[in-house]
This record gives structure tokens, C-alpha cells and sequence, in this order.
């Protein structure tokens, strides 16, 4: 049997803290029985909702922290602050250490990348990390980045994103080859800024361990025409919240269409399967949970405003990203480039490989 897939959470983060999380992980225990958790939070609190859990409490340790990292708190503040004590750091140590297999958080967004970054630090050949979300499609699902690790992109940083992305979606949709696309203002080859286009170059090469499929539009997203969208996290996270907001915007209209009148009200209960799979389709909930990509670790972040099925989602990502090997695969994908070219190449390592 395999070894059990050691989870830490950090309990005390998000909107609603262990009242959310800890139904959340429970969910996620029943669809995965070979999990062990981490609790690291106010003991007191997490035990107050653990009680009403006995499933969860057999397969949890908690590891009290004083401090709490404020959903509102500016990164700095919170690594200055919430370094070695808080729930947030504690859990990412937990993984640092080897104690656990990946760190679950619902808390500050910023903060969460600023501990990881800081105390994880990027793999070998990676220049900055990024946060890696399912995406809901017409063909199923594809996997879009960055969605706002950090604001702009080298043609080098598109190239690694690339790379990671794709061993992602080997290990999530068990494919030999996705197909990766990187997102444009058009698929011409002459459009767009002078790092995309690069990126576009570099990628073209046979070298390349990605399957490049080219340019693609913001219309390609939900239309699944790759599987993994590659783009720079300022586009990425305004893509992301928007089709958050569209989907919330057409399930209030269908709400409100449906029962203005007995006809449509009628014609909801005749159709009301159909409606059942739309609905279920829209959810984000099922979507829950970004991969942060790049690090020396598996950190997952769940939307902060998550309910519990919500944050079971970002759980079972976790799991699924330590059980099929996400950082051995990405090492090995990374090990497989070939050198990248002087164009792209920074200062400082151009000014090493001159030394040699």
C-alpha cells in the first residue's frame, strides 16, 4: 500500500477558519482515506470544531500557533510579523521540513507567496513561481498561469511556466502531450509584446519538452482549445476574477428569469436536470484552488471566501499533485530543456558562463 499523503493546513485562514476548513479537509478524507492532516492553528478553537469531526480527529495532529496572518495584511507585514509563529508559516515549515507532502492555505493571497517564496525558494532553473488554476471548459478542463503570483513576464519566465504547466496537466488530466498555448491579443505571429512573442520563438524549438501550439485569445480559454494557457499574472488574475464574476452573473439571471412567471417556473421543474448539470458546470467551487508553481514544495491556495465543499477541492488538488509526482515530473521536464538562448538569458548567469 502506498505511504499516506501527509497534508498541512493552515486552519485559521480564510474568511471563516477552522469552521470552514476543517468540514472542508473532512470532505476531502472521504474521498481520500489515505490522508493524514497537520492542524496548525489555536488549539482551542480547531479542537472546538474537531469534536463534531471524530473522522477528521483521528487523522489529524494539531500544532498550536499564536499568531494569525490577517487576511487584509500587506506581505511584509506579514512575513515580519507572522514569520515562525503563525498558522500560515507553520504550515509551509511543515512541508520545508518534509513533515508534510503539501501545504493547503485559505489565507492572504500575497502573504501566502511572499512565505512560500521566502522559505521554499524556486526550484533549480526556475526564475519566479506562479499560481497554476483549473479552468472550467467546453471540452472539460485546462490549466491557466500565472493568475497573479507576481505583475509582468520575462519571455525566459513564460518559457518556465510553459514548462511547468504542461507537467501539470500530464499529472491532473493524464495526458502524454498537452497542448500549451500562450495567451495574445490575436494568433498572428507579429502580434503582441516582444517577450511573448520570444517566448513564441523559444517554444517553436524541437527542444523544448512542451507540445506549443501557438498563440491563442481570451475566447480560447473557456473554449479548451489547449490545455494549458500561458500568461503573465496581472492578465491572468483580471481573466480569472472575471469569469468568476460572469458565471455568478449569469446564474443570478437564470435565477431570476426562472421564476418570474408560472410558464417559466414550469418550464424550470420540466427542465430541471438539465439545469441541475449547468449549475453544476458553473460552480466554482468544483475549480477551487490554485497551485504554486515553481518551488521547492507543493503549496495549494483556496479561494479565502471557500465553503467547505469549496475548500475540499483545493484539498483533493493537493493530494492529487503529491500522489502523481507534480515536482518530480517538473523537475524532470526542467532537467530536459535545453540551455536557454543568449536572448533570454540573464545578465548574471551570461556574466558566469563568461568566467568558465
Amino acid at each position: 500500500m502506498s505511504e499516506p499523503v501527509r497534508i498541512a493546513i493552515d486552519a485559521m485562514g480564510g474568511d471563516h477558519g477552522p469552521e470552514t476548513v476543517l468540514p472542508g479537509a473532512e470532505i476531502s478524507l472521504g474521498r481520500h482515506p489515505d490522508t493524514q492532516f497537520l492542524l496548525f492553528g489555536d488549539e482551542a478553537k480547531i479542537k472546538a470544531v474537531l469534536n463534531g469531526h471524530p473522522k477528521l480527529e483521528a487523522s489529524s495532529r494539531i500544532i498550536h500557533t499564536d499568531v494569525v496572518v490577517g487576511m487584509d495584511d500587506k506581505p511584509s507585514q506579514a512575513l515580519r510579523r507572522g514569520r515562525y509563529k503563525s498558522s500560515m508559516w507553520r504550515a509551509i515549515d511543515a512541508v520545508k521540513v518534509h513533515d508534510a507532502d503539501v501545504a493547503v492555505s485559505a489565507g492572504n493571497t500575497g502573504a501566502l507567496m511572499a512565505m512560500a517564496n521566502f522559505h521554499l525558494r524556486t526550484m533549480p532553473g526556475i526564475s519566479r513561481p506562479a499560481i497554476a488554476a483549473l479552468w472550467p471548459t467546453l471540452r472539460g478542463e485546462s490549466i491557466v498561469l500565472d493568475v497573479g503570483a507576481s505583475i509582468g513576464a520575462t519571455a525566459k519566465s513564460l518559457v518556465e511556466m510553459s514548462i511547468m504547466g504542461s507537467a501539470m496537466a500530464r499529472v491532473l488530466f493524464d495526458l502524454d502531450t498537452p497542448s500549451v498555448g500562450l495567451l495574445n491579443i490575436g494568433v498572428e505571429d507579429m502580434k503582441g509584446v516582444e517577450e511573448v512573442r520570444e517566448a513564441a520563438r523559444i517554444l517553436k524549438d524541437d527542444g523544448v519538452p512542451v507540445n506549443y501550439h501557438g498563440f491563442v485569445e481570451g475566447n480560447d480559454i473557456g473554449a479548451g482549445t489547449v490545455d494549458v494557457v500561458v500568461t503573465e499574472g496581472f492578465a491572468g488574475n483580471i481573466a480569472l476574477k472575471t469569469a468568476e464574476g460572469t458565471a455568478k452573473q449569469l446564474a443570478a439571471y437564470l435565477r431570476a428569469a426562472m421564476g418570474r412567471t408560472v410558464r417559466a417556473r414550469l418550464g424550470y421543474l420540466l427542465a430541471r436536470d438539465a439545469f441541475q448539470v449547468l449549475k453544476e458546470k458553473m460552480d466554482p467551487r468544483r475549480s477551487n484552488g490554485g497551485v504554486f508553481l515553481g518551488l521547492n514544495g507543493i503549496v495549494i491556495k483556496s479561494h479565502g471566501g471557500a465553503d467547505a465543499e469549496g475548500f475540499a477541492a483545493a484539498v483533493d488538488l493537493g493530494y492529487d499533485m503529491v500522489r502523481h509526482q507534480l515536482m518530480a515530473r517538473i523537475e524532470k521536464s526542467l532537467v530536459d530543456r535545453p540551455a536557454p538562448p543568449e536572448s533570454v538569458r540573464s545578465p548574471q548567469v551570461a556574466e558566469a558562463e563568461g568566467k568558465t
